[in-house]
């Protein structure tokens, strides 16, 4: 587990209640990001969103190691856990690569102590903290790649993305106007029961509306049981990454996104969303068989 540090931490009994505050910019945020994403999915082949994912997912892992490492002391262990991480998010195109590349990665990254002049014991923690960052976001991330690559990959992408992203803005608006019963304060003081069920409402309307728009293969059953699965990872992966931040005593990851915070302040819900939707559709109701 990423444990990056401590610092100066809130009563867990105190829930903050968010700004209310109307926030312009990310509405902006959204309106330049989405119609590229659209496009990138519906009408460019799958090469073109593994490639914008490979670019999230680089800036996400920035924006991870920058706040573990406080300060980038080792460019060389930090490049070598970029290049794996993309190595880890392009692996669905050539599945019999992904192995030689994380051992490659792997075997860098442990080898640097013994080639370079560093302090030996902050050498194994920075080690133990670029491998764990690099399958952190790039083997997650792969498996969105994974689901664009599946047969009618793009309308099952549009169907996570949708419910993930509805799920993260039901819990934020029902969270910030009505929560009052903490969630998980030690770790998230603003996240509630409240938004919780905010999300979890949120998540089965927009499944159930993209089932009758565009993905008639899943039952009533799937839109709702997806929903659920969908809301449940999201927000656990979304406390994974406070908990990261937390530890170091920052708000966002980043500024990247106006309004937003950072890459990976948006990418943390999608990073466990991604394989929980992947492995249903896959595995357990067998609705989007590999190629």
């Amino acid at each position: 587990m990423l444990e990056c540090g401590t610092t100066n931490r809130d009563s867990p009994h105190t829930v903050h209640k968010a700004a209310g505050r109307f926030d312009a910019r990310r509405i902006y945020t959204v309106l330049f990001v989405v119609p590229l994403l659209y496009t990138a999915i519906r009408f460019s082949p799958p090469a073109v969103f593994t490639g914008l994912v490979a670019v999230a997912g680089c800036l996400a892992l920035r924006e991870l190691y920058r706040l573990c490492f406080q300060v980038v002391r080792q460019p060389l262990m930090v490049g070598i856990g970029l290049a794996g991480c993309v190595a880890l998010i392009v692996s669905p195109h050539v599945p019999a690569l992904a192995q030689p590349g994380l051992l490659v990665s792997l075997v860098a990254i442990l080898s640097i102590p013994l080639l370079i002049r560093t302090p030996l014991d902050q050498s194994v923690k920075d080690a133990a903290l670029t491998v764990t960052g690099m399958m952190y976001i790039g083997l997650m991330l792969g498996y969105l790649v994974a689901v664009r690559l599946l047969p009618q990959g793009e309308w099952l992408l549009f169907f996570l993305l949708l419910v993930t992203w509805a799920a993260d803005t039901g819990a934020y608006y029902v969270g910030t106007l009505y929560g009052q019963h903490p969630l998980a304060p030690r770790i998230s003081p603003k996240k509630t029961i409240e938004g919780l069920a905010g999300g979890l409402f949120a998540a089965v309307l927009i499944a159930f509306v993209a089932r009758w728009g565009f993905m008639s293969d899943l039952s009533p059953w799937d839109g709702l049981i997806l929903a659920v699965l969908l809301t449940l990872a999201g927000l656990w992966g979304d406390l994974v990454e406070s908990a990261i931040k937390r530890s170091v005593g920052v708000k966002d990851s980043g500024g990247l996104l106006p309004g937003h915070g950072g890459m990976l302040d948006r990418l943390d819900s999608l990073l466990f969303t991604a394989p929980t939707f992947y492995y249903y559709v896959t595995s357990i109701r067998d609705l989007a068989p590999s190629p």
